[in-house]
């Protein structure tokens, strides 16, 4: 029975969508499937590894029977990918799905739909739109800082804080932090909301969030958060504990203040670190009146430096850093001036950028 009918691109595309968080070890093999439903002319895909659904649809169905079954993610989305441009048929008979294309015929396993787990929706105490230009800029701005595997498993995401009008978004891995936020276009949450979405989440969103006006409505609850936009709704469990007091963490009385050209820096400390060992990627940073100096060395004895001009006057400081957390900042956040407001050679420093009122980058330093 064929039960599905459209132009290649047309079938691939939303399969593209849900089939990114599909893993390539799973512990369950169903959760290498996915999930399609059709109810006339609508076909709806979810894939899920448990802790994150996503579902799309699209108007390809054939016939009007209603018609569900699971079949492997990936093998699907590499066959369409692999074929040329024309009209794709998906028949299903005997727990097989059979893809046609022209003279080109694939035969899959299936696993019955009734077996595939779905994510069970919460109460949401929070609900409210931002564009997705929007949401995709505040998750840019921050993702970077995440934690990738920190056995603190509260650092593997990114806080969202819903206060009032203020959308928050902060990220850190224990070595640097970086905030930014934005305004909403209102809607309900009564008092502060807090919540750590995990980092496959946000960088699965940044991937599928369009840059335009779109709205994507966001709805929170203590245990799980959900992104609507288009025809794309992204369901995601959130992590549990208790995020770092971000707000103490951010220096409010550095006085050594400089500002310095963005491309100019990021250019001496790409530079910089190319004398760098993967084991120690330091870099010295001394200011002097009107100089701010960069220098890398290696356990061969060899050494870069680097000299910027920039307006200072003020005491000197000998301070290191890591020099990828630098380059982090300087590469995922544009404008062409760069803030620098710096303590002690022990002290946190601060980055921001006048381009960008809603923006504080933290880092701190390391011993040279």
């Amino acid at each position: 029975m064929v039960f599905v009918k459209a132009a290649r691109d047309v079938l691939l595309r939303p399969l593209q969508v849900v089939s990114g968080i599909v893993e390539r070890r799973q512990t369950l093999p169903i959760l290498a499937n996915v999930l399609v439903r059709k109810d006339g002319e609508k076909v709806a895909f979810t894939a899920t590894d448990l802790e994150i659904q996503i579902q799309t649809s699209a108007e390809v169905g054939a016939g009007k029977e209603v018609v569900a079954t699971t079949v492997a993610a990936r093998k699907l989305v590499d066959i369409l990918r692999a074929l040329p441009e024309a009209d794709v048929t998906l028949a299903l008979a005997n727990k097989k799905l059979t893809l046609q294309s022209g003279k080109s015929r694939f035969a899959l396993q299936t696993l019955s739909a009734d077996e595939f787990p779905t994510v069970a929706m919460a109460e949401y105490s929070a609900d409210f739109t931002l564009p997705a230009a929007t949401l995709k800029y505040l998750l840019s701005m921050v993702h970077f800082a995440m934690a990738a595997q920190d056995i603190r498993y509260y650092l593997n995401g990114m806080l969202l804080v819903v206060e009032g009008e203020t959308v928050r978004a902060v990220a850190t891995d224990g070595h640097r932090l970086a905030m930014c936020e934005v305004s909403k276009d209102g809607g309900g949450a009564s008092g502060k909301i807090e919540a750590i979405v995990p980092r496959k989440t946000i960088l699965e969103l940044s991937r599928l969030l369009p840059d335009s006006e779109e709205a994507v409505r966001v709805q929170m609850a203590p245990s799980q958060v959900k992104f609507t936009f288009g025809a794309i709704e992204l369901v995601s469990k959130l992590v549990e504990g208790k995020f770092p007091d971000y707000a103490k963490v951010i220096p409010a009385n550095n006085t050594k203040l400089f500002v310095v050209n963005r491309e100019l820096l990021s250019s001496a400390l790409q530079r910089a670190a190319i004398l760098t060992t993967d084991k120690f990627k330091g870099v010295r940073c001394v200011l002097g009146s009107g100089i701010l100096k960069i220098s890398s060395t290696n356990a061969d004895q060899e050494e870069a430096q680097e000299e910027l001009e920039i307006d200072y006057g003020g005491d000197a400081l000998d301070i290191g850093f890591n020099v990828n957390y630098l380059l982090d900042v300087l590469n995922n956040v544009s404008g062409s001036v760069i803030d620098c407001a710096f303590g002690d050679s022990s002290s946190s420093a601060l980055l921001s950028y006048s381009s960008e009122k809603d923006f504080k980058y933290v880092v701190m330093p390391m011993r040279i």
